[in-house]
């Protein structure tokens, strides 16, 4: 009995973790016409402080990219966050850093400035909670350590059972 609410215990211990994203960054906004430029938003939003990253190819010298945020509850004002530009191989990309303090909806919109023109996409985010840094490690190692462990457990017994006829 001990053993099925183990299994079960780890079942949801795991499978309510999964809900959160915990890795890299992921698109947003694909190659999508904004004023001048071609762009792709790619975020990070964990709660506390998330990453945004808007690229594009050849923006205009004077281009400035502003990216906005407000929960779609509208219980806080939008806030704005200026973007710094990055010249990467190939591309230019610009980053910011916006905080959140709670997982709910939020609404983010990218506004690029320029002598060109002007232009502005929403979309929106669900800021998840950060990880557990290293922990995180331990964590995800637990089911193949456990696999390991019965594997070896049941090698060791037969290793041990006495031999017919001997």
């Amino acid at each position: 009995m001990m053993r099925y609410l183990a299994t079960a215990l780890l079942v949801f211990l795991f499978s309510a973790r999964t809900l959160a994203h915990d890795g890299p960054p992921f698109p947003i906004v694909v190659d999508q016409q904004v004023g001048p430029c071609v762009i792709s938003v790619w975020t990070d939003p964990d709660i506390g402080e998330g990453s945004f990253f808007v690229i594009t190819q050849t923006p205009p010298n004077d281009l400035t990219v502003q990216v906005a945020v407000q929960p779609a509850s509208g219980r806080l004002p939008e806030a704005s966050y200026a973007a710094v530009r990055e010249d990467l191989k190939g591309q230019v990309q610009y980053k910011t850093m916006v905080k959140f303090d709670v997982q709910e909806n939020w609404r983010v919109r990218i506004i690029l400035h320029s002598a060109q023109g002007s232009g502005e996409t929403t979309a929106f985010v669900e800021p998840t909670p950060d990880g557990l840094g290293r922990w995180d490690l331990l964590i995800y190692l637990l089911p193949f350590l456990a696999i390991g462990f019965i594997w070896l457990r049941a090698f060791l017994s037969k290793r041990n059972k006495p031999q017919k006829g001997t």
